[in-house]
């Protein structure tokens, strides 16, 4: 089983970009607008209070996720790619290990199942099917980023593009939430997003080099953000 290259390796410029637009869309239906990734407990404990300090948690938060998820995500491409779903399942079991809070594994779950799903009936892709399939039969987790890393493969997108979608998905998410749940404006976010965005080529460059055993997404604060905003009793998002 190989990753449907044929045509997507030769696709246009213009539809490849397309296609990379779509699947990075922060409204492409796979649930993000649930999730803060922190936020909504950073707020109320006041690690976050204004531009400055939502930006510094926003790009703790990218640093984290390139380096967890992200090296996840280049790892299973590859795979992918080469048409070894066990290895890519391997990956996808390494990633859920290292979602230590519920909320954590829950919001990566439930994207991952919900993209594996839109992707196989979107693209039609037979390998994005078999990856929907095993989700659903339960023999792997199916977290987001591996299944961002299958969907891309299977469309002949590269890892970079990939890479990409995720490191502006997790931005998104967080200023999405920001508008939502503190005194901030479009501007500001923004300008944020704008500055974050500046950084994604040297994430990138890092994470490529990494091993697979180098991934680790641990940050002490965020961890105790999350465990905080499980037992929260007034709560806007699912994390």
């Amino acid at each position: 089983m190989t990753a449907a290259r044929d045509g997507a390796a030769g696709l246009a410029a213009a539809a490849r970009l397309a296609r990379f637009l779509q699947f990075g869309d922060s409204m492409f239906p796979v649930g993000a607008f649930a999730f803060s990734a922190g936020l909504e407990s950073a707020i109320q404990k006041r690690v976050v209070t204004d531009a400055g300090t939502l930006e510094s948690y926003a790009r703790t938060a990218l640093e984290q996720a390139a380096m967890g998820d992200g090296i996840a995500l280049l790892w299973a491409h590859r795979a992918a790619v080469a048409g070894d779903l066990d290895e890519v399942a391997r990956i996808d079991a390494l990633a859920y290990a290292r979602k230590l809070s519920s909320e954590t594994r829950t919001m990566t779950v439930r994207m991952g199942k919900k993209l594996a799903e839109m992707a196989a009936e979107v693209t039609g892709a037979p390998l994005a099917a078999h990856w929907r399939a095993r989700i659903d039969a339960g023999v792997t987790p199916g977290c987001y980023p591996v299944a961002l890393a299958v969907s891309f493969a299977a469309q002949g997108l590269p890892a970079r593009d990939a890479f990409v979608v995720h490191h502006y998905g997790v931005a998104a998410m967080i200023l999405g939430a920001a508008l939502r749940l503190m005194k901030v404006s479009h501007v500001d976010t923004q300008r944020i997003l704008y500055a974050l965005n500046a950084g994604a080529d040297e994430a990138y460059e890092a994470t490529a080099a990494a091993r697979l055993e180098d991934m680790a997404g641990f940050a002490p604060l965020a961890e105790i953000l999350a465990a905080v905003h499980v037992k929260a009793h007034v709560r806007l998002f699912m994390s």
